[in-house]
């Protein structure tokens, strides 16, 4: 199939005007001038009219579970107000609402352009018919917490191992997401990080999130230490950055997202960008907490990959508007509003390249070229060509259409069956 569009960005080259994708097999075969497609592309030609076509979107941090909590927690005085909050309304759900809120916040990416999402997964019940049930191309993070069960690190991660075992074959991938230094212990994250490499997995982490944790870590002090010193032994406090923490216990390298990521001492963006480490930002929960200004120019300078995700709604703030939704094009409006220095292509690309890289798949998604899946999204174009980049990233609600290995899985509206192009 050749899909013909009136400005295709492929995110590896500049914008084409009158451009085409040729399909074959649910892979992009070429990307071109459409009256450059050659004979051999074969297949029918579907004229999409006045659209811009992309690379679908790259959703590197989510909570998919927690969707249905929009709106339940005010934005709290401190960090660990907060963490209290939603392990208090977490307790009051039940398994169906766990399972109603995961698939509530699916149909929500999959509305607005996201094709491949790294979710953090809290609820592995039912996990592998959950990914069945969709499109997504997701990478499931089984969640690790070691402080309140007090549970052997050892058996806390073989259990996880035979939890994902049920998603071996599905689409995307599956990996380990030790939750963050401060509500685990250095033994698991060690662990974790031995176990996920010797099965070839990915890990993520929440990482030097809040001034509470870097003050746990760095000074021993904080509200974030004053909550935890009687559960938890922090023999691991006082001895450096959360960052510090995370290289000394074998944590970081490039198959790990380091997520958020906000307050940093003065070596960690060496120590990220030396090991390989991507960064994950989120701007709507970033906002939500009112954190310090993300530190993108030190990391950015360093040489650390650096992505997005929407994280959960959960840590969104409801206003007079329309609810919150999963959509990474919030989250990209929101970083053009708070950072100026950041050109629109550069913030499309932390959504797409800089997406794929941080999940290892820089020559499969993230961009539309020769031997990628054709996973691509299809918007309105803007009235002027030199507008592209900043008509994409403000983009506001769901996308004209959006195609999944080659599969058109939303369009005009709704979800839309699974037949393959040719």
């Amino acid at each position: 199939m050749i899909l013909r569009a009136r400005l295709v960005v492929p995110m590896d080259g500049p914008p084409i005007e009158n451009g085409a994708v040729a399909i074959r097999h649910g892979r992009i075969v070429a990307t071109c001038p459409f009256a450059a497609v050659g004979a051999d592309a074969g297949g029918p030609v579907e004229d999409l009219g006045e659209v811009v076509l992309l690379p679908g979107l790259v959703n590197a941090h989510c909570h998919l579970d927690y969707t249905g909590m929009a709106g339940t927690i005010a934005p709290p005085r401190s960090f660990p107000d907060w963490i209290k909050s939603i392990l208090t309304v977490k307790s009051g759900w039940s398994d169906a609402e766990f399972e109603a809120s995961w698939r509530a916040g699916a149909a929500q990416l999959l509305e607005t352009g996201t094709t491949t999402v790294a979710n953090i997964e809290t609820f592995p019940v039912g996990l592998a018919a959950r990914r069945a049930a969709t499109p997504l191309r997701i990478h499931s993070f089984l969640e690790l917490t070691g402080v309140r069960n007090r549970r052997d690190p050892e058996t806390l991660v073989a259990n996880a191992v035979q939890a994902l075992a049920e998603c071996r074959g599905q689409r995307g991938a599956v990996g380990l997401s030790p939750h963050a230094p401060y509500s685990t212990m250095p033994e698991l994250l060690s662990t974790a990080a031995r176990v996920a490499r010797e099965h070839g997995w990915r890990l993520t982490s929440h990482l030097a999130e809040s001034q509470a944790e870097f003050d746990m870590f760095m000074y021993r002090r904080g509200p974030m230490f004053d909550w935890l010193h009687a559960q938890r032994p922090c023999d691991d406090c006082g001895q450096g950055s959360p960052v510090h923490q995370a290289a000394a216990h074998g944590l970081l390298g490039p198959d790990l997202v380091a997520v958020h990521v906000n307050y940093l001492w003065e070596d960690d963006p060496a120590l990220l960008a030396d090991s390989g480490t991507s960064v994950a930002h989120c701007p709507r929960s970033h906002e939500y907490f009112r954190h310090q200004r993300f530190p993108f120019g030190q990391l950015a300078a360093a040489g650390v990959n650096l992505c997005l995700g929407t994280d959960s709604l959960a840590s969104t703030r409801v206003d007079s508007g329309p609810r919150p939704t999963l959509s990474l094009f919030d989250d990209m409006a929101m970083l053009a509003a708070r950072d100026a220095t950041l050109s629109p292509e550069a913030i499309l690309a932390l959504s797409t390249v800089n997406g794929a890289r941080a999940l290892g798949l820089e020559n499969t998604i993230g961009a539309l070229k020769a031997g990628a899946f054709a996973d691509l999204v299809a918007l309105p174009c803007p009235a002027r060509e030199r507008d592209v980049f900043d008509a994409i990233i403000h983009h506001r609600g769901a996308v004209r259409a959006s195609m999944i290995d080659g599969r058109w899985v939303w369009r005009e509206g709704k979800a839309v069956g699974m037949d393959p192009v040719a």
